[in-house]
């Protein structure tokens, strides 16, 4: 077995591919029609459906994750998905399976709420925050608002015990209101939350960023400002709140790998399957460049450890002289690749490059202090020792 083989943990598949029924201004997906354009609706066949699940079943360890993203996946209609469960149990005996869904919430009903709480779906729901920041950009195809629709949709899944995460587009113009989308979150019972910086090529002059597109210092004081709300919200020494970008960094100040791709030296770890079974290195790079071969014809695990997506994991490490040797470097290595490789800055250093500095300065002494709590803690546990005060937070966090 190659140093360089990697396991077959988690799969991203988007069943309708592109399609979509908002028109998010700074969605970057729904132009990949353009690779498909035989096709006017993109919808994944049963006979793609099984096969990816069988191979994700039988090429996999003692678990495996499926993440259901698109476009929109909810337009593939719930009888799909109950087919996917179907499936699952029958490829997928005495196998962990874990079914996560990113969603608009636009088509969500009782009925998908009640099967979503039933197989223990962890739903991404995109909910930007409040009104006036969700509706800026998140717009249906007609152009109208979708934020009373994703609110109702968010506490029907709350109220169905299903496990939500709020994802959050960080633009340039919700960048501003980070205490009022914290606030949101909280007094709506999202106690998970995922920001996302947003940034895309300017269509009309693609020299530049669009409009929308969050800065490095607006994402830095950003994060620093949601940083300083979540340990404000610490009851009894204990996080009330989960957030992911704060969840990675404190998994690099404890000595374990990130659980997001960003911020671990290499990438390419899950292949991503689009509508027609083909397969690609990354849901950002849908192109045909990282195209790795199509389910009806390859193996997932070969596509995998392949010498194309090897060069793709490795593009992560292409970086510039100046990360190598900066002291924070052990805590992001260099961010995400599209941010770096399509957005870089004038300086060729990663985009986001200042905000992740700009938060590590604010944050170090904190999470340094954090982390060395947790280690202790895992020391009493090794000993048999009675575990400390943060043992319960930090065991749930830490996962």
């Amino acid at each position: 077995m190659k140093k360089s083989y990697k396991p077959l943990n988690s799969v991203l598949i988007k069943p309708a591919g592109p399609d979509c029924n908002l028109n998010c201004s700074y969605c970057f997906y729904l132009e990949k029609a353009e690779l498909f354009n035989k096709e006017k609706v993109h919808r994944m066949s049963d006979e793609v459906l099984e096969e990816t699940i069988r191979q994700s079943m039988q090429q996999s360890g003692d678990s495996i994750s499926l993440t259901w993203q698109g476009g929109e996946p909810t337009l593939m209609g719930l009888d799909f998905y109950k087919k996917a469960i179907k499936l699952e149990q029958k490829y997928g005996k005495r196998k962990t399976v874990g079914n996560g869904l990113q969603t608009n919430g636009v088509l969500i009903d009782e009925e998908w709420a009640e099967f979503l709480a039933q197989y223990n779906f962890l739903v991404g729901l995109s909910i930007d925050g409040p009104q006036h920041i969700h509706d800026y950009y998140r717009l249906t195809q007609n152009n109208k608002p979708s934020w009373e629709i994703v609110k109702k949709s968010a506490k029907l899944l709350i109220n169905k015990g299903v496990a939500v995460n709020a994802m959050c587009c960080v633009t340039s113009y919700s960048a501003k209101y980070a205490n009022e989308i914290y606030s949101f979150y909280k007094e709506n019972g999202f106690e998970w939350m995922q920001f996302i910086p947003i940034v895309e090529t300017d269509k009309d002059n693609p020299s530049k960023a669009a409009e929308f597109s969050v800065t490095a210092e607006q994402f830095g004081k950003f994060m620093i400002e949601i940083f300083d709300l979540w340990l404000n919200d610490f009851k009894d020494g204990k996080p009330t709140t989960n957030v992911r970008f704060i969840d990675t960094v404190f998994h690099t100040y404890v000595g374990l790998p990130a659980p997001e791709c960003t911020m671990n030296k290499e990438c390419g770890v899950y292949p991503t399957v689009e509508h027609n079974g083909e397969v690609y290195s990354c849901d950002f790079f849908v192109e045909t460049k990282w195209k790795l071969g199509n389910i009806k014809h390859n193996k997932l695990i070969d596509m995998l450890n392949s010498k194309k997506q090897n060069q793709f994991g490795l593009l992560k490490s292409k970086i510039p002289r100046k990360c190598r040797t900066c002291s924070w470097y052990k805590h992001c290595f260099a961010g995400c690749t599209k941010d770096r490789i399509k957005d870089p800055q004038d300086s060729g250093m990663p985009r986001f490059c200042k905000s992740q500095i700009m938060f590590l300065e604010h944050a170090d002494p904190i999470l340094k202090k954090l982390a060395q709590e947790w280690k202790n803690q895992q020391e009493d546990i090794q000993k048999g020792s009675v575990p400390g005060k943060y043992y319960n937070a930090w065991d749930d966090f830490i996962k």
